[in-house]
Formats: C-alpha cells, sequence, structure tokens
C-alpha cells in the first residue's frame, strides 16, 4: 500500500478544478485534480487538509486517492441510503407524536 501524506491546500482554481497542496514534510508543492477526491466529496477550499498518496508519470508528480479531513467520500448509493434513513426516522417520530397526543 502506497504511503499517506498529508498537507493543506494551498491554492485551488474552482473554475478549473485543481490546485496545490503544501505537504507538511515542507516538500516542493503537489498538484491536485477534483478527481483524486473521488466522487462524493465537496469542492475543496484553499486552507483544507489533506490526507493524499503520490503518483508521478511522465516526470509529474501529483496527489491521487485523496480525501478532505472530516469529509466522508460517499458515493452517491451510500447518499440515498442516508436521505432514506433520515427520512424515515423523521417519519416514525411524527407517527409515534401522533400515537401519543391520541393517548
Amino acid at each position: 500500500m502506497a504511503e499517506e501524506n498529508k498537507g493543506f491546500l494551498k491554492t485551488w482554481k474552482d473554475d478549473r478544478g485543481f490546485g496545490f497542496i503544501k505537504p507538511d514534510d515542507d516538500s516542493d508543492d503537489i498538484f491536485i485534480h477534483i478527481s483524486a477526491l473521488g466522487e462524493g466529496a465537496r469542492r475543496p477550499h484553499r486552507g483544507d487538509t489533506i490526507f493524499y498518496q503520490i503518483e508521478e508519470a511522465d516526470g509529474k508528480t501529483k496527489a491521487v486517492n485523496a480525501y478532505i479531513v472530516g469529509e466522508k467520500n460517499l458515493s452517491k448509493k451510500s447518499t440515498i441510503w442516508i436521505w432514506i434513513t433520515l427520512f424515515s426516522m423523521s417519519v416514525a417520530g411524527v407517527v409515534a407524536a401522533v400515537i401519543l397526543l391520541d393517548a
């Protein structure tokens, strides 16, 4: 398994979907593309703490398998199940309240 690195998002160009991470070890900045954060991640903001792995290709270094601290990269399917669960719990609460009020 590749080593996990940590840094903060130094710059971010939201209109172009990329930026640069300043690694905690004070090495050179690392390029990061929005696709490195995976499906379901929120758009990053300058200053976010990011964990990532490094990939080198054609003499260039970039972040891959990245995630924002405090964010969980949820798939669309997981997000749908969260909403269904929350809705079900809300309906159950309303039903319980109606039953208690009728008692």
